[in-house]
């Protein structure tokens, strides 16, 4: 390490001590600093100090779930999160997407898959916070402002929530191609393909819901046995 170079810091809010031992040391091996919290409110504060780059937050804490502990950190800080979770339940999953989770982890997982998940969302934290000027994405009367990470319809400011916003973002950069659901968890999800391709249909759903379907328009295409289109 360079003189000077500051180590990304990550927060490991994890209450199975033995679990939370083994990432610090895997951790710390990798070169980064690491704190360790065994419950959600301490988890919670210290998730709040600006010096955290990434939080590894398990699902299942005493105090406050790590639900609760992500939900209240997406409402003043947008510090990556890694959840954890033993249950190998999408509704579980897409639960914690919606709090503003950056992506999810099933235990027992293997530690390679995890750095390399850290590496990503540490990467695109980079990539984010060197973007100085406002960019905008438009596709008919649907505008998304990539600087703010707002969305509007005409005048109207949607509501959506991080997961379906990165989703409805991919989509549009890709606009008039069919993206298959292996795609877009790779390129939205940040990990490989495993299997839970219903994760994707379900946030496909969510938006439809919410644009589609509230101003009477066919923004989202199926194409039966591919994927899914944005189409100009």
């Amino acid at each position: 390490m360079k003189e000077g170079k500051t180590l990304p810091k990550i927060l490991i809010i994890e209450d199975e001590a033995k679990i939370a031992r083994f990432l610090e040391l895997e951790l710390k091996h990798e070169g980064y600093e690491v704190v360790i919290c065994g419950d959600g409110r301490s988890g919670l504060e210290n998730a709040l100090k600006s010096d955290i780059d990434l939080v590894v937050l398990d699902i299942m804490l005493p105090g406050l779930s790590g639900i609760e502990v992500c939900r209240r950190v997406r409402q003043e800080s947008q510090v990556p999160i890694i959840m954890l979770t033993a249950k190998d339940d999408v509704m579980d999953k897409v639960a914690g997407l919606d709090m503003g989770a950056d992506d999810y982890m099933t235990k027992p997982f293997a530690i390679e898959e995890l750095l390399a998940r850290i590496r990503v969302a540490l990467n695109r934290k980079k990539l984010r916070s060197s973007e100085v000027k406002m960019d905008v994405l438009q596709i008919g009367r649907l505008k998304l402002n990539l600087t703010s990470h707002s969305a509007f319809y005409g005048e109207d400011e949607l509501t959506l929530t991080k997961k379906e916003y990165d989703l409805l973002e991919y989509l549009i950069r890709n606009k008039n191609m069919v993206l298959t659901r292996e795609q877009l968890l790779n390129n939205v999800w940040d990990y490989e393909y495993f299997g839970d391709t219903n994760v994707v249909d379900v946030y496909i759903r969510y938006l439809r819901q919410k644009i589609d379907e509230k101003y009477n328009i066919h923004l989202i295409s199926t194409v039966r046995g591919m994927g899914y289109i944005i189409k100009d």
